[in-house]
């Protein structure tokens, strides 16, 4: 039987619900959320779900968490939550507690740090892993120190704070009567000067070892120490210029001298030329003291050799071993005791019993820079060779020597010739710009028809005396100037500059000078007596006199 409904049970009736035609939501509201702020959605807010009891929500998912809130809010307050008036003007409540970190920022954290710390030390190359571990941070800290002292450099041109000293002493009584400044040098120009004309020739030259060419850093050839003379003279101490001021040119010079002044815009080190004019003839000439013969090494360089004395690597130690390295390597790439070129002139240097003497040929010609200016240049050859069609021709033989693998921008000449030379001598123009631009102005007013370079290298680097022969290369001396860029119209110009402003001064001597720190050229007014031997014994007895007071 069906049961009986209670009489007392109410019976179910649905709410009335109002429909609201414009819109959703209800129609009124009700009296407690009258005059409440209504925050406003944006048409770039993302509406998800109304509302979803089904599952919690992951606070820590930020990308579903961010998806839902509200654009104009910030943190968890939005612009429009409502404070009550009271509560506001009363107090305001500040979040003090500390967020905690994740794992992963305490690990970024102290990965900063340490890079904060290392700054200095991230340079410095690996140690030998058999020192202990008290030798390597000695040696750190020595490396270190290094360094922060390279950092500590002037700013001023980048050059060290150590200043350089003047080639010679400039005295009180020399006055400064020009000075030039490199960007003016480089923008001068001579295009019109022709070919040069052949006065004389002096000396006898050996043939060139043409087995030299052969050779690589696995048949490296020790360098051999030559017994022979060379023969280093002024312009004014040559014989043959002597002759040659009575009939031809009016200024003289040696290849040296000019190949110097033309390529002074590139020179860092500090060097001088003794001018000297009588009449209408001016004369260059070098000083009888001074190291102007010796080779310069690394003097481009970005990091170039530091200025300790009793260091083999000091500039002084490297320019004697340089200059010990050109004079036997251009004596032992030749067949000795064969057939020799001998020329009609002998040498005019030869006197007495002197030993052997070296194989060198001395050029004098003469060059027309116009408006009557006759340049008359003694210039030296080292060797001739047999050409294709058996025709001589004239060598310029240099060495470039390898003092230390680091200095040359890390590239090791044995582990690097073979394969990659043109590397290595792209490293020995950067660091050695200077040298190379002078030498091969030396070769082209020589009218030498290939230069030759050696490449010697240390067989211990911490000793001068053993070296090899690890490769010989060749080029013709005008393709190797555009190599370089190196150009001859102003070098030209630069000579003619120097040679126009002396033209209008008075007879007497005048001292050219490269600035030891700055990119200058000074031209002094100097005593005719300087230089000479009485004056250099006056000097030295004030010298005396000062360490005695």
């Amino acid at each position: 039987m069906p049961e009986s409904t209670s009489s007392t049970d109410k019976p179910f009736t649905l709410p009335t619900l109002k429909e609201n035609q414009a819109g959703w939501g209800p129609n009124s509201l009700p009296d407690q959320f009258t005059d409440l702020p209504y925050q406003k959605f944006s048409k770039s807010d993302r509406i998800g779900k109304i509302a979803d009891w089904s599952q919690q929500f992951n606070m820590f998912d930020k990308k579903q968490f961010n998806k839902y809130q509200p654009q104009f809010s910030v943190g968890n307050v939005g612009q429009y939550s409502y404070f009550h008036e009271e509560d506001e003007s009363q107090f305001t409540l500040v979040d003090t507690s500390k967020v905690a970190k994740t794992a992963y920022q305490k690990k970024m954290r102290h990965f900063k740090t340490n890079r904060r710390q290392n700054q200095y030390t991230k340079q410095i190359p690996n140690v030998n892993p058999k020192l202990t571990k008290k030798q390597i941070n000695f040696e750190k800290q020595q490396k270190l120190k290094k360094s922060r002292a390279f950092q500590a450099r002037d700013t001023r041109g980048g050059a060290p704070a150590k200043q350089r000293e003047p080639s010679v002493r400039v005295k009180e009584n020399w006055r400064v009567i020009e000075e030039i400044d490199f960007s003016r040098l480089s923008k001068l120009s001579l295009p019109s000067v022709g070919e040069p004309t052949d006065l004389k020739i002096c000396g006898s030259l050996e043939f060139y070892d043409k087995s030299y060419d052969r050779i690589n850093t696995k048949t490296a050839v020790k360098l051999k120490k030559i017994n022979r003379v060379y023969h280093k003279v002024t312009t004014t101490d040559d014989p043959v210029i002597r002759q040659l001021t009575r009939t031809e040119g009016n200024v003289f010079a040696t290849d040296s001298i000019i190949s110097t002044l033309m390529c002074c815009s590139r020179s860092v080190y500090p060097w001088d030329i003794v001018v000297s004019k009588v009449g209408n003839k001016i004369f260059f000439d070098k000083r009888d003291d001074s190291n102007f013969d010796l080779l310069t090494v690394s003097e481009t360089s970005t990091d170039p050799p530091q200025d300790d004395d009793k260091h083999i690597n000091s500039p002084s130690s490297l320019a004697l071993e340089s200059t010990y390295i050109n004079h036997n390597l251009s004596q032992q790439v030749l067949r000795v005791n064969e057939e020799r070129l001998t020329f009609p002139d002998p040498n005019p240097f030869i006197g007495g019993v002197e030993g052997e003497v070296a194989s060198v040929a001395y050029r004098y010609r003469k060059w027309d820079l116009g408006e009557g200016i006759n340049l008359v240049i003694r210039s030296e050859i080292d060797a001739v060779t047999n050409g294709p069609n058996d025709e001589k021709m004239y060598l310029s033989i240099k060495a470039l020597n390898e003092w230390d693998p680091k200095a040359n921008n890390g590239i090791d000449w044995r582990s690097k010739l073979d394969s990659q030379p043109g590397a290595v001598l792209a490293s020995e123009i950067k660091n050695n710009g200077c040298k190379l631009a002078k030498w091969t102005v030396c070769s082209i007013l020589s009218g030498a028809d290939q230069i030759k370079f050696g490449f010697v290298s240390r067989l211990n680097m911490r000793a001068t005396d053993k070296h090899a022969i690890l490769l010989m290369q060749q080029f013709k001396p005008s393709e190797f100037a555009s190599q370089i860029a190196l150009n001859m119209d102003n070098a030209w110009g630069i000579v003619r500059c120097i040679i126009d402003f002396v033209m209008k001064q008075e007879d007497g001597k005048y001292l050219i000078m490269k600035d030891p720190n700055k990119s200058i050229i000074r031209i002094y007014d100097i005593p005719d007596s300087t230089f000479s031997d009485d004056e250099g014994d006056q000097d030295d007895d004030d010298d005396d006199e000062d360490e005695e007071q």
